[in-house]
């Protein structure tokens, strides 16, 4: 089996570029101003509730650390790296539950009883290339 059978490059980068994209459309879209309220209201009904909340420039900044580090990672992927298969597994997991919550969340116009809005959710538009990446990273890790 040669690295291009291992290998899991291509589902890596996609899932890549949709974690890149994602942060953008929530940059844009105003995601802190959905998701620092729900924290608040989540911590003040389970005070164990371990979310922190975010201010736009440090939540901005390392979300994009995030992405850099993947996609420096993406030459490993390629050549089906061993060790990162179980932060394959994780990132694939991660942003398959980010993409299902945002469509959830659009549907139902909230997050928590307090925190509504217009739909659709911040986030929603980049959240089928977050599943689509995800599912062809489930799929190429169980094949090989």
């Amino acid at each position: 089996m040669d690295d291009r059978d291992r290998g899991f490059g291509g589902p890596w980068l996609a899932l890549c570029i949709g974690f890149a994209l994602h942060v953008t459309d929530e940059a844009l879209t105003g995601f802190l101003n959905v998701y620092n309220p729900t924290v608040l209201a989540m911590r003040g009904r389970f005070a164990w509730f371990p979310m922190p909340t975010y201010e736009f420039r440090e939540w901005l900044a390392g979300l994009v650390v995030g992405c850099a580090v993947c996609f420096a990672l993406t030459p490993l992927a390629w050549k089906g790296r061993k060790a990162l298969r179980p932060l394959a597994w994780f990132f694939a997991g991660i942003m398959f539950v980010n993409g299902l919550g945002h469509t959830l969340f659009t549907v139902l116009g909230r997050t928590v009883e307090s925190v509504q809005f217009a739909r659709p959710a911040p986030g929603f538009y980049s959240s089928p290339v977050l599943l689509g990446a995800a599912v062809w990273m489930f799929v190429r890790l169980w094949s090989t």
